[in-house]
């Protein structure tokens, strides 16, 4: 179409006239400044000097590669907003309590309670002696602080 072609002609400042850009829908061998310029700002013997100082391009573009691309671009981006609006209304539905974190509360209230019941028992019994008590106490000690890394990480979302 005619918007797809143009002549464009850079013209700087000559004298007392300030610089100017025109464009018009010509074809690419009527592309110079004496087809291009409209009104000529120089009287007629001026125009030659004026011309050779113009510099003029001619350009094609395809409008319609253009106007095909913007489409793809603006589908393509309200597919993701409308994906991100299903996710907002369905992400409650799908997103139950978290199983996880409840399992962690329970086992941590048990193991608060084996500890309790594990340290008045090693109070008022013998002192534990043999390499598997040391060993059980041990991996109750280490599991006490794994419970306790789960709670800090998983409950107050920070990092030991």
């Amino acid at each position: 179409s005619s918007e797809d072609i143009r002549c464009k002609c850079i013209c700087p400042p000559y004298r007392n006239i300030s610089g100017h850009i025109y464009n018009q829908n010509v074809s690419q061998k009527d592309c110079n400044c004496l087809h291009v310029v409209e009104p000529m700002p120089v009287p007629g013997h001026d125009v030659e000097a004026y011309c050779l100082l113009c510099e003029c391009k001619y350009e094609e573009r395809s409008t319609t590669t253009i106007k095909v691309i913007i489409v793809i671009y603006l589908s393509v981006v309200g597919a993701l907003l409308l994906y991100m609006a299903f996710l907002m209304l369905v992400d409650p539905l799908i997103r139950k309590p978290d199983a996880y974190t409840e399992q962690l509360h329970n086992e941590e209230e048990n193991e608060d309670a084996r500890a309790a019941v594990a340290a008045t028992a090693s109070l008022g019994g013998p002192r534990a002696n043999t390499v598997l008590e040391r060993v059980e106490g041990a991996q109750q000690r280490w599991k006490l602080q794994v419970q306790e890394q789960r709670k800090t990480v998983f409950d107050r979302h920070k990092m030991l």
